[in-house]
C-alpha cells in the first residue's frame, strides 16, 4: 500500500513523516519516533493510557490515523518538561505520590494538561470530570485529584 507524506510538529520539533494510510498516531509515536511515554492498553480509546494533545485537544492517540494529521501539533508527555525542568503537573504527580505503576500517568497529566490550559482554577469536581475518562487501577484517583489542584495552584502564582 503506498505511504502518505505529512508535516507534523510533534514536541516543538516540525517533521516529514512518510506514514501508511492505516497506521496509528500511537504506532507512529512509539514505534517510529520512540517516544514511549503514550501507553498501548486498550487499543480501544476506553482507557486514556495513550493520551497525547493534537492541536491543544487531548485525544486518544489509537484512534486517530496518523494520515490524518498533516499541519497539526502534536504534544507527548515527553514535550511538557522545559528547559530541563519538569511541568509543575509532572512535579506535582511525584510529590503527590500520584505515580504508582505509572502506566496511565502520561496520559491523566495530558488530560489534566489541557484543562488547565482552559481553565487556571478549576473545582475539585471540575478536575474529577476531566480525568474520569481516564482508567487508572493504582491509586484511586485521591492523590492524582491532589496533584493537578496543587499544580494549579502553583501554575496560577508564576
Amino acid at each position: 500500500m503506498k505511504s502518505i507524506q505529512i508535516k507534523v510538529t510533534v514536541n516543538g520539533e516540525p517533521m516529514s513523516l512518510d506514514v501508511r494510510p492505516y497506521e496509528t498516531l500511537l504506532e507512529t509515536l512509539r514505534e517510529r519516533l520512540h517516544l514511549t511515554g503514550a501507553k498501548e492498553a486498550c487499543s480501544l480509546g476506553a482507557c486514556g493510557s495513550c493520551t497525547v494533545i493534537l492541536d491543544k485537544i487531548p485525544v486518544r492517540a489509537c484512534l486517530v490515523l496518523t494520515a490524518e494529521i498533516d499541519g497539526m501539533t502534536v504534544t507527548t508527555i515527553e514535550g511538557l518538561a522545559a528547559n530541563g525542568r519538569l511541568h509543575p503537573l509532572q512535579e506535582a504527580f511525584m510529590e503527590k505520590g500520584a505515580v504508582q505503576c505509572g502506566f496511565c500517568t502520561s496520559g491523566m497529566i495530558l488530560t489534566a494538561k489541557s484543562l488547565l490550559d482552559r481553565e487556571k482554577k478549576p473545582s475539585k469536581d471540575q478536575i474529577v470530570r476531566t480525568i474520569s475518562s481516564n482508567v487508572c487501577r493504582c491509586t484511586g484517583y485521591k492523590k492524582i485529584i491532589e496533584a493537578v489542584m496543587t499544580a494549579a495552584e502553583r501554575m496560577e502564582r508564576t
